[in-house]
């Protein structure tokens, strides 16, 4: 199993909450104060580095228009991280090519940094949450269509080394595509996709080979997705590659209560707030699913993760969106995500949010890499698990 450190990269130097409408799309910027953004870029690489050291692999997004996130253009700190780490693989997901416009600057961007990185780069791709749909201007219900679409694209401009080819497709018309520099690895960096509960799209990664994540879901959806995908990579006779990514909040602390101080201090990211026009623009949803959400009910909300956001600390470790705990602990929690959801390659781990200092964070990660990791490192993956269920 192979473990990731994630932050999101937050400004939590902000009003209370029940001062403010929301923190994504409208918050005014007179809240961010440069000097203070300055320092914390700094320290949220800083603390990558030491991942890095640690043992851990790396892994960064970006959102735009909220204090969540400050990582506005997740390429730009992957390259950084792409020259001032050695050891550990770098992750982005994702691009939000639904939102970006041009497929070929996406698959650009990624090559060179996959040659900065000599080779260490998984190159992951998002539609993009719906409170993005605003800071774009797109259209919700083409999102879909432009991930898979722009996916394909980057695809074959890493793929395409003896010529020049043109583009007519739904969203995309290029006269002459000659993606330069072509990537490290060959034939391209590993693809990931995340962010969709949508079922094709799910059969459509596992039978491209991709790794499919998830973030923050309790663990009955997430092994409810996995199932699907554990289907039809096994259908589709995949000889590698591919696999499935599960990320909780999570926070290792020596002693118990310092784990639950952590993982409270952590869990800022769950209660961040948000207008709720905001949250499902027409057309991102399918109205069956909306239809669906209605009509659930209080226990198919607590199988949300927005139903989450409302519930105890507790509740959220019952549900496996937070593992917290001494080392011994968090191992066991793991074990019991990973039995539960029926395995995964990938431990996507949000190790630092909102008020969570340095000290702490480095803490977190060192316990990790030292204790935890040693007592899950083994766990077979997708490939294997399938392998020897047949």
């Amino acid at each position: 199993m192979q473990a990731w450190h994630f932050t999101e990269m937050p400004y939590p130097h902000l009003p209370p909450f029940d001062e403010l409408a929301s923190i994504r799309v409208t918050l005014p910027s007179k809240h961010f104060d440069p000097k203070i953004g300055a320092d914390l870029y700094n320290r949220y690489l800083d603390e990558y580095m030491i991942a890095d050291d640690l043992g851990l692999n790396m892994m960064v997004n970006e959102h735009h228009q909220t204090a969540t996130c400050i990582d506005v253009a997740a390429p730009l700190s992957l390259a950084i991280l792409a020259r001032q780490t050695s050891k550990g693989r770098i992750c982005i997901l994702g691009n939000p090519i639904a939102n970006r416009g041009d497929p070929i600057r996406i698959a650009e961007e990624m090559a060179m940094i996959d040659c900065i990185s000599r080779g260490r780069l998984n190159a992951g791709f998002v539609r993009g949450v719906p409170y993005e749909i605003f800071a774009a201007n797109t259209n919700p219900s083409t999102t879909l269509a432009r991930l898979w679409e722009g996916v394909d694209l980057c695809i074959k401009a890493w793929t395409s080394h003896d010529e020049p080819f043109n583009v007519e497709t739904q969203f995309t018309h290029r006269r002459a595509v000659n993606v330069w520099p072509r990537p490290y690895q060959d034939p391209h960096p590993p693809v990931w996709v995340t962010g969709s509960s949508d079922r094709e799209s799910v059969k459509r990664a596992a039978s491209k080979g991709f790794v499919f994540a998830t973030f923050l879901q309790p663990w009955p959806v997430v092994r409810d997705l996995f199932d699907v995908y554990r289907a039809n990579y096994r259908d589709n006779g995949q000889p590698g590659g591919g696999g499935l990514a599960f990320m909780p909040i999570l926070y290792v602390g020596d002693t118990e209560s310092e784990a639950e101080r952590g993982a409270r201090e952590l869990t800022w990211y769950l209660k961040a707030k948000v207008e709720p026009q905001l949250r499902n623009p027409p057309g991102y949803s399918p109205v069956a699913a909306n239809v669906a959400a209605m009509r659930g009910g209080a226990d198919t909300r607590s199988r949300t993760n927005d139903g989450l956001r409302a519930t105890s600390l507790e509740e959220q470790r019952e549900h496996g969106v937070v593992i917290y705990g001494t080392p011994d602990q968090v191992a066991a929690q793991i074990h019991r995500e990973y039995e539960r959801i029926g395995g995964f390659d990938h431990l996507l781990m949000m190790m630092q949010a909102g008020f969570l200092d340095h000290k702490s964070t480095v803490r977190n990660m060192t316990l990790f890499a030292k204790e935890v990791y040693p007592q899950i490192k083994d766990l077979p993956g997708t490939v294997e698990l399938l392998a020897a269920a047949q």
